[in-house]
């Protein structure tokens, strides 16, 4: 049977997000144990008891690798030995295996009773500023229109380095920040929480492949670095941030939270979603010459509370994830397994595929409605922000999960 077609005797996961074409990997917690797991329908595969009892063999593989409070050590496996391990997942929870299921159900465990946790120990996280639109819309908003993008932005991938402390998983709860602001432009700052707080719909990459200081990556090589991909929101402090980021960029504005969906979906997953990017002009320099089908079609959505207020896809980055890598170490940046790079938000050409508020409301002139009658143009305490991605054929869907913070005082 063609991979596309394959069904799973798990039936919660033909037709769901998570179907045996996906397989995800994470980290959840049951029963006082925390462990490496994927995710089939509604269940929690539970990898390290498949291999205490025999299920899963891959060279080097031991059970420290899949009793971890992270993926960093089972990821160091390499990239090949993992997608075997994936094949033999695949095999196990194929239909066609369905003798065995008895047994297999005892390693499986019910998404509602699991808790979810941060996937890696991230070591070092970069911001990128990816999307043409997004970086077109700032620049008329705070620029001059006629010249929106600043002479760089169509030369390399713009980005920044961010915190990486401050990085958590989906579900965990948004204090709003306070800092220095301005309150009106000419006055002297105060110190106050912040009053224009942002999301930043993005898509974010793991390392899963390590290259030697002084070493950069080849564009040809970079997706042999990437371990998979994660759905990512950058909170953002709007007014903390235009005071402060000349002359040296972002800071207190974005390190006080980011949160990512708790699945890293693989390239393999995704390999069927490959499709072109956007026209480039001028021609990158060499080291930047993209493959013709360098992005991915991988649908997002956006709600506050209730209300979908944006629907944008990754396809739409002008600035690739083998650009973003390749010129990330062109300098010889050595990137580290776990370390995460995030592709800057992702914005559409209709207003309605804004990947911000800022963008949305378009800096405060143009309240975005909600379904209960009420209006935003920043994001209020008790604000739910909610993220989904996937990506689907006529066959099957991928999905990322949630990414979902609430906004506290």
């Amino acid at each position: 049977m063609e991979f596309s077609q394959l069904k799973s005797w798990v039936e919660s996961a033909n037709g769901s997000l998570f179907p045996i074409q996906n397989l995800p990997l994470g980290i959840c917690s049951y029963n006082n144990k925390k462990i490496v797991c994927s995710r089939l329908g509604d269940f929690i595969i539970d990898l390290s008891l498949l291999y205490e009892n025999n299920f899963l063999s891959i060279p080097g593989l031991e059970l420290r690798h899949l009793q971890n409070d992270y993926l960093n050590d089972f990821i160091s496996l390499g990239a090949d030995n993992i997608s075997n391990l994936r094949k033999q997942l695949i095999r196990l929870f194929s239909v066609e295996n369905s003798t065995q299921s008895g047994m297999l159900q005892s390693y499986m465990i019910s998404i509602d009773d699991c808790i979810l946790h941060l996937p890696i120990s991230v070591g070092d996280y970069t911001d990128f500023y990816s999307s043409k639109e997004h970086a077109t819309n700032v620049g008329i908003m705070f620029r001059d229109p006629a010249n929106a993008l600043l002479p760089n932005w169509l030369h390399l991938p713009v980005g920044y380095h961010g915190r990486a402390s401050s990085i958590v998983t989906s579900g965990t709860d948004i204090k709003r920040p306070a800092g220095q602001i301005v309150l009106k432009d000419g006055e002297v700052p105060v110190y106050s929480k912040c009053k224009q707080l942002d999301f930043e719909l993005e898509m974010g990459f793991v390392i899963g492949k390590e290259n030697k200081l002084g070493e950069p990556i080849p564009i040809q090589e970079t997706l042999n670095h990437v371990f998979g991909l994660i759905l990512f929101n950058d909170w953002s402090a709007r007014d903390i941030q235009k005071w402060e980021y000349v002359p040296l960029g972002p800071f207190l504005g974005k390190n006080f939270a980011s949160t990512v969906s708790p699945w890293i979906i693989s390239l393999d997953a995704l390999a069927e979603f490959k499709t072109e990017g956007p026209v480039q002009s001028p021609t990158p320099l060499e080291y930047l010459s993209p493959e013709p089908l360098r992005n991915f079609d991988i649908q997002l959505e956006v709600y506050i509370n209730d209300t979908l207020v944006s629907k944008s896809n990754t396809k739409y980055l002008y600035w690739s994830i083998s650009q973003q890598l390749a010129h990330h170490t062109v300098n010889g940046c050595n990137m580290r397994i776990g370390d995460l790079c995030a592709s800057g938000t992702i914005s559409g050409p209709e207003a309605s595929s804004f990947g911000s508020m800022l963008e949305l409301a378009w800096k405060g002139t143009k309240p975005i409605p909600m379904n209960d009658g009420s209006t935003r143009v920043f994001l209020q305490d008790g604000d739910v922000v909610k993220m989904i991605a996937f990506t689907e054929n006529k066959n099957y869907r991928i999905g990322f999960g949630e990414c979902i913070g609430k906004i506290v005082s």
